[in-house]
């Protein structure tokens, strides 16, 4: 983000992978765009995600939101505005350069465009502001009901692995956990030829139980009081 823009504007772009998956890392599209940024698998490739039918990274929430943060830099360096930038990462660059072009304006504000990107920027702006009141919107939440961060051991794999599940069992957790909190892994093997190191994510126990969990409210303004 752009440390020169208003506050409200960088904000909003963060509510693109709230729009894009609802959060859902293993969300996928008909048209195969997947993860939290519904990332097409060309584009993962070209900011730098490792996208094949062992390791996916675009189902990383974490690898994936830097490189949804690469693009939407690149894309902001590209327009100079935020909404041009959110135009494009429902429409395309290409497409939204060249009507910005052919129709002579600065601004995706200011563009006739399909029906799903014109609303696009709006949706965006919806849900920020829900977002960041979500009572004046009918969300009446308390501390207690909101899903609480997992915390986890990080183990890293610079090796062929053969086996997942085998390997899950020697870390104390079985194969559905592991494809549960680590789901960038897409087969029971990992070949790992170059010898790449990878962060596998393995659940602190504890942390998975909700009545063990210590409950944390990042933003006060999402609860109201019980």
């Amino acid at each position: 983000m752009n440390s020169g823009q208003p506050l409200e504007e960088q904000s909003a772009i963060l509510t693109i992978a709230v729009i894009e998956s609802t959060l859902n890392p293993r969300a996928l599209s008909p048209a195969k765009a997947g993860g939290l940024w519904q990332l097409m698998p060309a584009t993962g490739k070209e900011y730098g995600l490792e996208v094949n039918e062992d390791v996916d990274e675009r189902y990383d929430p974490v690898k994936a939101t830097e490189a949804a943060s690469r693009y939407l830099k690149n894309a902001y360096a590209k327009y100079g505005n935020w909404e041009s930038v959110a135009a494009s990462y429902n429409g395309g660059m290409a497409r939204i350069s060249k009507e910005l072009g052919s129709q002579q304006v600065d601004s995706a504000y200011d563009l006739y465009l399909a029906d799903e990107t014109m609303r696009y920027i709006f949706r965006m702006l919806a849900m920020k502001l829900i977002m960041e009141n979500p009572s004046a919107y009918g969300f009446n939440l308390t501390a207690d009901q909101l899903y609480q961060p997992i915390e986890y051991k990080v183990v890293e794999v610079n090796t062929p692995v053969d086996d997942w599940a085998a390997w899950a069992k020697k870390q104390g957790i079985d194969y559905l956990t592991l494809r549960e909190h680590n789901p960038w892994i897409r087969s029971k093997t990992l070949p790992n030829k170059s010898g790449k190191t990878y962060k596998v994510s393995i659940p602190i126990r504890d942390s998975l139980s909700r009545s063990r969990q210590k409950v944390k409210v990042y933003n006060p303004a999402w609860v109201v009081a019980d």
